[in-house]
C-alpha cells in the first residue's frame, strides 16, 4: 500500500486512495470517466493520485457515482513519528546525480552515510534538498583509492548495501580474465573497487537496458564476472518505470546483488506491478510552474499543427518534409520527429535536454517543450526537491536521475531481504 503522510495539528496522518484505484478497475472505469462521471476537477483527481487530502464533498461525489461507501475508497490511519533508528540499514551511493535513487531508497528506510557526485550542479542540488546528507563532490577516482573502512568509519561486512548507476564504457579483454583489471580505466572500476574493499550485505546498480547488449553482451558479462568474483550472487531483470507508479515509459536494468554468505539467509524479489498505470493527465494540469526553454517561433508555428499524440505524418507533408530536411529520407518510422505527447499517455523516456529534434516531447496542451518541473513530475520528484545550477543543468539532472518511485519500490524489496539478517 502506498499512503503520503500528513500533519494534522501535531497529528500524523496516513491517507491512502488504493481502495479507489482497484475499485475502478473491477467496475472498468478509467480516471478521466470518473471525473466526467462525478463532476470533480483535474485538480481534484491529481491530488487523489498523489494520495493528498481532498475535500469530504469530492469523496460523496465519488462514492456517489460508485455507489460505494467511503471506506472503500480511501483509507486515513494515524501514524506514529518516525524514530530515527540507530540501526536502521546503512548505505552509500556512488554517482548519485540529482538524488532520485537516492530520495526512493531514503523514502525506503534506508540511511545514507555518504553519497559521492562529480557534477557541481547535482551535488549543490543533493545539499539544498538534504543538509544532513553528507555528500561528497568530488572525482570517485580519489574517494576509491582511499582506505574506505576509516574513510566512512564503517568495518568492511558490515554495509547493508552500496547503491549507483555507473556509467559503463567499453571494457578490455585482456585474455579470458575477465576480472576487475579488465574494467581499469572505466567508472564502472570504482563502483567495484567499493564493492571489493567494503564487502556490502547487498548492492543495488542501475544501468540502460543497452547495457545488456553493449558490444554484444559481452561489456556486461564483464561486470557479472567482476562482481562474482567479489564474492556476490547476483539477480538481473528489465525493469519498466511505468509499471511501478512513474507516468513515464522508462526502462531500466536493475542488477542486485547478495553477497555469498548471506544468500542462504536472504531472499530477493523484484518489485510486482502496479494495477494502475499513470498517465500525464495525472501530474501535468496542477504541475507548478517552473524555469523552461521556449521552442523558436517558426518551430512553435509547426507543432500547433500537430495534435495531442500526434507526430510529423499527422500533418501537411511538404510542412513535415521542410522541417525533417534530411531525416526525410531516413528509413524507419520516425516516430520521434514532431512528436507531442497526450495527456492520456505516460511520457516517453524524459531527456536530459529540453527538445531534440529526432525524440521530441512536445506539452500536450502548448507548443512547448516540458519544463524542468513538469519533468522533474514525470520522473517522480516531490515538487518541493529544487535543481540548482542552469536552466540546461537542471534538465540534465532530471533527465539522468532514476525515477523516485522506482527506486522506491527496488529499496522497498532490499529492505525486506535484509530484515531477514538484522
Amino acid at each position: 500500500m502506498s499512503c503520503t503522510i500528513f500533519d494534522f495539528g501535531g497529528i500524523l496522518m496516513a491517507i491512502c486512495y488504493d481502495k479507489l484505484w482497484k475499485l475502478l478497475i473491477d467496475k472498468k472505469m478509467n480516471r478521466t470517466e470518473l471525473k466526467e462521471a462525478s463532476g470533480i476537477s483535474f485538480n481534484v483527481l491529481a491530488r487523489l493520485g498523489k494520495n493528498e487530502p481532498v475535500s469530504f464533498e469530492s469523496i460523496e461525489k465519488i462514492c456517489f457515482t460508485l455507489n460505494c461507501k467511503i471506506e472503500e475508497v480511501v483509507e486515513i490511519q494515524k501514524e506514529e513519528p518516525l524514530q530515527i533508528d540507530s540501526d536502521a540499514f546503512k548505505t552509500i551511493e556512488l554517482f548519485a546525480g540529482a538524488g532520485g535513487l537516492a530520495l526512493g531508497i531514503e523514502k525506503a528506510g534506508f540511511e545514507s552515510l555518504g553519497l559521492i557526485e562529480f557534477d557541481k550542479d547535482a551535488a549543490e542540488s543533493l545539499k539544498k534538498n538534504r543538509p544532513n546528507w553528507r555528500v561528497i563532490h568530488d572525482d570517485i577516482a580519489n574517494i576509491s583509492c582511499l582506505d574506505l573502512e576509516d574513510y566512512f568509519d564503517i568495518k568492511k561486512g558490515e554495509l547493508d548495501l552500496l547503491s549507483g548507476g555507473a556509467p559503463c564504457q567499453a571494457f578490455s579483454y585482456a585474455g579470458k580474465r575477465l576480472g576487475l583489471e579488465d574494467a581499469r580505466g572505466t567508472l564502472f572500476y570504482h563502483y567495484a573497487t567499493f564493492l571489493q574493499k567494503l564487502q556490502p550485505k547487498m548492492f543495488l546498480f542501475e544501468n540502460v537496458r543497452g547495457l545488456l547488449t553493449h558490444d554484444k553482451g559481452r561489456t556486461y558479462a564483464t561486470i557479472t564476472n567482476i562482481f562474482e568474483q567479489a564474492g556476490y550472487t547476483i539477480q538481473k531483470k528489465v525493469l519498466n518505470a511505468w509499471d511501478f507508479g512513474v507516468p513515464q515509459k522508462r526502462e531500466r536494468l536493475i542488477t542486485v546483488g547478495i553477497r555469498n554468505d548471506l544468500v542462504e539467509k536472504i531472499s530477493f524479489s523484484f518489485p510486482k506491478e502496479h494495477d494502475y498505470k499513470p498517465v500525464l493527465r495525472d501530474v501535468l494540469l496542477d504541475c507548478p510552474k517552473g524555469p523552461g526553454v521556449p521552442y523558436g517561433e517558426n518551430k512553435r508555428k509547426i507543432f500547433e499543427l500537430v495534435p495531442p499524440g500526434g507526430y510529423w505524418k499527422d500533418i501537411d507533408p511538404e510542412i513535415a518534409k521542410a522541417y525533417m530536411k534530411s531525416c526525410w529520407d531516413m528509413e524507419g518510422g520516425r516516430t520521434g520527429i514532431l512528436r507531442r505527447m497526450s495527456l492520456d499517455e505516460p511520457s516517453l523516456t524524459v531527456l536530459t535536454s529540453p527538445s531534440q529534434k529526432q525524440t521530441e516531447r512536445c506539452h500536450p496542451l502548448e507548443a512547448r517543450p516540458f519544463t524542468v518541473r513538469e519533468n522533474a513530475r514525470c520522473q517522480t520528484f516531490p515538487d518541493e526537491w529544487q535543481f540548482c545550477g542552469s536552466v540546461q543543468s537542471q534538465y540534465k539532472q532530471v533527465g539522468n536521475a532514476v525515477p523516485v518511485n522506482l527506486a522506491y519500490e527496488i529499496g522497498l524489496e532490499i529492505h525486506k531481504s535484509l530484515e531477514e539478517v538484522k
